[in-house]
């Protein structure tokens, strides 16, 4: 049995020119990562580290890996496919997000149906523990397909009232029973 945490990339540069899964941590975001894996070099914090190819995710993962070890990269660990729509700003995402999560065996305005993400993210956490059983291991992802897999340890709804509130924040669950430990706590609390 080990803790896994599952941690969401913090705050991006939003460039509406670029492709969405190749956007990049903003100075906050890679300073907010820094200090972290600071504090997990004080601990010698020993996670296996896992990541999504997105690029966000794989800069949240690299300065959070131990020494001469790799990110275990996983590209179906992917945010939800929002590809239909491209880059939406503010309100317009916002509403597009709520019923992503508010119908989840549909797909809003052509995006991945949420029951589909999080079946796929749920088969590529299990498969990951089960290559690496009773290691500590450090899921580097997304918010959409993070609180989906939250819904599904915890045994709830698919539901955006269990989404973070902003990027750069994690929660804690078993290796073993897959039982959640808590809900999402801002990335400044993991270490400290």
């Amino acid at each position: 049995m080990a803790e896994v945490i599952y941690l969401t990339h913090p705050e991006v540069e939003i460039d509406p020119e670029v492709a969405v899964p190749d956007w990049g941590l903003s100075a906050r975001g890679a300073a907010r990562v820094a200090a972290l894996a600071a504090r997990a070099r004080n601990q010698n914090r020993d996670w296996h580290v896992v990541s999504s190819a997105e690029r966000k995710a794989l800069e949240t993962a690299w300065p959070l890996s131990p020494a001469r070890v790799a990110v275990e990269v996983r590209p179906l660990l992917h945010e939800n496919d929002r590809s239909a729509t491209g880059f939406l700003r503010g309100a317009e995402f916002e509403a597009t997000a709520d019923a992503f999560f508010a119908t989840p065996e549909h797909s809003v305005r052509g995006w991945e149906r949420a029951v589909d993400a999080q079946a796929r993210i749920l088969a590529e956490v299990k498969a990951v523990l089960a290559a690496q059983a009773g290691r500590q291991v450090l899921f580097c992802g997304h918010g959409g397909v993070g609180t989906l897999l939250y819904c599904a340890l915890a045994g709830q709804a698919i539901s955006r009232a269990w989404d973070q509130r902003g990027g750069g924040h994690w929660f804690a669950f078993d290796s073993e029973s897959l039982q959640v430990a808590h809900h999402w706590r801002p990335m400044e609390r993991l270490c400290s």
